[in-house]
């Protein structure tokens, strides 16, 4: 088994290094990547549940973006990254992913499409950091992602984004779905 050398904080050896993306990462990795493959992680759910202070909103008027939050599971997109690229792509990762470090980094189990499981790097919501949102119902989800805006853009257009990614992947997430919908109901009311 090769070690994780950049990982000696999980004290986990791994034989593969592979990348689970529930978001963006799906389609905008960043990172080049030996074998893609649909996968499914269990206990995470894909969830609007993290304040976004820097990419869809800012401190003073958050947005809303992914987060992999507690229970149920969440269809999602794994990468298996290269022996000689594990160190640069872990800190490309860190340097994405842990911005505001709302996000916490965890060895996972995932199942892949082709029922091989393997053991995986994925970012999961930090429920005691000051930006996480909890649950939220679609109508306050799509009046904060309908106003805010951050460095990357407008929040309704990143919610509006993922779910045409998710569509073309063939994923359906109906709670994202309804906020979509909550948003264009309150443009078709104003």
């Amino acid at each position: 088994m090769v070690g994780l050398k950049f990982h000696t904080d999980l004290a986990l050896d791994m034989d593969e290094f592979w990348v689970f993306g529930y978001g963006s990462l799906m389609w905008n990795p960043g990172f080049d990547y030996e074998e893609k493959a649909e996968a499914i992680i269990f206990g995470y759910r894909r969830s609007l549940c993290v304040r976004s202070w820097v990419h869809r909103g800012t401190e003073a008027s958050p947005g809303l973006v992914l987060g992999l939050d507690r229970g149920g599971s969440c269809r999602g997109m794994a990468f298996r990254v290269s022996t000689a690229a594990w160190d640069e792509v872990l800190a490309y990762l860190r340097e994405r992913e842990l911005v505001t470090n709302v996000y916490l980094e965890r060895i996972a189990p995932i199942r892949l499409a082709d029922g091989r499981r393997v053991i995986s790097v994925a970012y999961v919501v930090d429920r005691d950091h000051r930006q996480y949102a909890g649950a939220l119902d679609a109508i306050e989800a799509a009046h904060i992602v309908e106003s805010a805006s951050g460095q990357s853009g407008p929040n309704d257009a990143y919610v509006f984004n993922t779910l045409t990614h998710l569509r073309e992947m063939g994923i359906r997430d109906q709670w994202l779905e309804h906020v979509a919908g909550e948003i264009e109901r309150m443009r078709e009311a104003s």
